[in-house]
């Protein structure tokens, strides 16, 4: 497992876990990224957000809340 702000642009990868509070847990999950889920790495360039494919939606996460989503690779 590793934090999806080292994944880099254009890679596939699935939500193992989201290490955080329960808030942002909770807004997370509101946003439909859970464990289990695929998720496209569209831009993932430091600094900024890394930006997300999720369901067919593009979310975008600051780099300190990316750092808290852990993915493995597909």
């Amino acid at each position: 497992m590793m934090p999806l702000s080292m994944v880099t642009s254009g890679e596939i990868v699935e939500v193992a876990a989201i290490k955080a509070g329960w808030g942002l847990q909770r807004r997370l999950t509101e946003l439909g990224l859970t464990p289990g889920t695929h998720v496209r790495v569209i831009t993932s360039q430091q600094p900024g957000a890394v930006v997300l494919d999720i369901r067919g939606s593009r979310l975008a996460l600051g780099r300190g809340v990316a750092h808290k989503v852990m993915v493995k690779p597909l």
